[in-house]
């Protein structure tokens, strides 16, 4: 059994996340994305989906980050055929 690093659980079905030369321990699905999922620099929303990264700042899509200012972004996400 392995300690969950957010929520202090000690469970049975704990998984480990090797990201970037760092392992991390989590109990549940929640308690991984609390821990590892970034941060719209726009709306601070949780970015669990595919997101956009520009020059380093992450967003949770081309909305956010031309709202910042970010130019050229394009999401292609619902109708790619619009």
């Amino acid at each position: 059994m392995a300690r969950c690093e957010v929520c202090g659980n000690d469970y049975g079905m704990s998984f480990e996340v090797h990201a970037q030369g760092a392992v991390h321990v989590f109990d549940c699905f929640a308690c991984a994305i609390h821990r590892m999922a970034p941060i719209c620099e726009h709306c601070r929303v949780q970015v669990i989906g595919q997101g956009v990264e520009v020059d380093g700042h992450w967003f949770c899509g081309g909305h956010c980050a031309r709202a910042e200012g970010k130019v050229g972004i394009i999401d292609h996400v619902g109708n790619p055929g619009r």
